[in-house]
């Protein structure tokens, strides 16, 4: 019996198909859950890993980037560029560890039982940080999957050594451990203020002048070390700071350890900064600061006062006399008195004027107390809790009394422009914000200081610290180093304390030599000549035009000294105005 096969109805092919598309959406959707679960368990595992054992494990002490510092026009000191990190994860290492570290070791220039010490661990380590991309091509090619490389911040000081005392350095945890680094840590990692440069008050054209010249002299005397320092009178503002000897920021450990000499005395390694953290007796150059202290409380009232000079002093068992070459054996007025340093006739000014006047005027400048300014490292004076007469006598003239450089600068800057402590800074002082500071001197005092110390570049000690046109006034001083037992004989501290110019004082600078061995180791002919030639160099920079047909009027002062016969006389250029 044959059966004949009825065609399918139209509406049974349509069902038909319609359960076979949905059939199919159904698997399709079991397929992209399934797909989309594996997908979570990969990402799942890939953040675990990244987490807890990728690279990023050890970003929990990386860097934090810190701000660039910059000088007063915008020149770069202190700079953060990247760099790499090289690191291991022993546990994942497929070649030979011994060989590894072998071939570490000669691309890094690293002990190779450290670096396998590192490979044989059981957990992430750094090999090197602040690598150069060179370095990691060459470990890259070793072709170790476990070793890894991360970007990370690196500090450069692209100037090398130049401020290397201001700006300090680094410790290994990336902190400011000296310097402008320590004192603007929290500033320089702040979030908020990325990408904000500071500016530091230095002027890195008269830093540069102010090292060349200052490092010559340290070098060709070979002395034990040197200072200098260069102050705005107006601001308080550090133009250049320089110490010797020095370091470089970028390789700090490179620096050599301090020494000591023949007689036990230790000589300050390059960390240490004389400007601000040693105290020196400073000897003639607290001369002026009495003469003012005199001026200003009536002690003195004619620059025509003369005080008997013409033997040693004698004050109970001491014996005060001037240094050989600059005695005159002679009754001197105040402008004598400074020209030729004379000891005794500085004593005899002080001791009119008394211990109580002299000490509130040293007190008044700064030299009871560190210098408050940036710097973390201050260093302590030595200052006598009583001035009794023989005290009083011997500190007029820097005998007694140990104050850092900068305290000098300070007390310098307030004599010169118009009778105004301010503290010192090393940050930039926009127009208008400078610190109101204090009165420490009349403006009519500081008119007669100005006067007094031309005449001693003119006429007296300070001669070899003139520079044409620039009408330096200043003050030699020469001290005996102090030691446990008493002073050595055999070294001494030579400063020079100068500001320019004088008919409009706008800079002091000091500049000190520790134990320098010339053929002659007095101030005017070690420290003086490095304030000239600096001068010269760094004056225009700084905004002093020189002009050899201008100079501060002094011939009330001129007409006296008393000149031997035939002695040639330095005539200033008078003021035109």
């Amino acid at each position: 019996m044959t059966t004949i096969a009825r065609p399918l109805s139209p509406r049974r092919l349509t069902d038909d198909r319609g359960l076979s598309r949905a059939t199919a959406q159904k698997r399709l959707m079991i397929m992209m859950l399934l797909y989309g679960f594996a997908v979570g368990i990969v990402l799942t595992k890939l953040a675990f890993f990244a987490v807890f054992t990728g690279p990023a494990s050890a970003t929990t002490v990386k860097r934090v980037a810190r701000g660039d510092i910059v000088d007063r026009n915008g020149a770069p000191l202190a700079r953060t560029i990247d760099a790499w990190a090289i690191g291991v994860h022993p546990e994942q290492i497929l070649g030979d560890k011994r060989d590894i570290a072998q071939r570490l070791a000669g691309i890094l220039g690293l002990d190779e039982n450290k670096v396998y010490a590192q490979l044989a661990g059981n957990r992430f380590a750094y090999i090197e940080r602040d690598a150069s991309a060179s370095l990691v091509t060459e470990v890259n090619a070793i072709g170790e999957p476990a070793i890894v490389f991360e970007r990370e911040p690196q500090r450069l000081y692209p100037q090398s050594e130049l401020a290397a005392p201001v700006l300090g350095f680094l410790d290994m945890g990336g902190k400011g451990a000296s310097g402008m680094e320590r004192a603007l840590d929290a500033r320089l990692t702040d979030p908020s203020k990325s990408g904000q440069p500071v500016a530091l008050s230095i002027d890195l054209r008269a830093q540069s002048a102010l090292e060349n010249e200052l490092g010559q002299q340290v070098v060709a005397l070979k002395a034990k070390g040197g200072a200098g320092v260069v102050l705005d009178v107006r601001t308080g503002e550090i133009m250049a700071l320089a110490s010797f000897p020095t370091f470089n920021p970028n390789n700090p450990g490179a620096a050599p350890a301090p020494q000591r000499t023949p007689e036990g005395r230790e000589i300050p390694g390059p960390f240490f900064n004389r400007v601000t953290t040693a105290a020196y007796e400073l000897g003639s150059t607290f001369k002026p600061i009495t003469v003012a202290a005199a001026i200003d409380s009536g002690t003195v009232t004619s620059m025509a006062r003369r005080f008997d000079a013409t033997k040693p002093l004698a004050i109970d068992r001491f014996l005060i006399h001037d240094d050989r070459g600059d005695e005159q054996n002679r009754w001197l007025n105040i402008p004598e008195t400074l020209i030729y340093s004379s000891n005794i006739a500085t004593a005899r000014i002080a001791d009119e004027l008394g211990g109580d006047r002299l000490s509130a005027m040293f007190r008044a400048m700064g030299f009871d107390q560190p210098m408050p300014f940036e710097l973390p490292a201050r260093g302590r004076t030595l200052f006598p809790q009583k001035f009794s007469r023989i005290t009083t006598m011997t500190s007029a003239y820097g005998h007694g009394v140990a104050v850092t450089p900068l305290h000098l600068a300070a007390a310098y800057a307030a004599l010169v422009n118009g009778g105004v402590w301010h503290p010192a800074t090393l940050m930039k002082v926009q127009p208008g914000q400078a610190v109101p500071g204090r009165r420490v001197i009349s403006q009519s005092t500081s008119d007669r200081m100005r006067q007094l110390l031309r005449l001693v570049v003119l006429q007296g000690t300070g001669k070899k610290a003139d520079a044409t046109g620039f009408r330096v006034g200043g003050k030699t001083g020469t001290a005996e180093v102090a030691t446990g037992g008493g002073y050595s004989k055999k070294a001494n501290v030579s400063t020079f304390a100068a500001a320019f110019p004088m008919d409009a004082p706008r800079y002091v600078v000091i500049v000190m030599l520790d134990s320098p061995n010339g053929a002659v180791n007095t101030a005017a002919y070690t420290a003086a000549p490095v304030v000239s030639r600096f001068i010269l160099r760094a004056g225009p920079m700084l905004g002093v035009v020189p002009d050899a047909g201008r100079d501060i009027r002094v011939d009330d002062l001129m007409a006296l000294i008393w000149h031997r016969p035939g002695e040639k006389i330095a005539q200033p250029v008078a003021d035109p105005e």
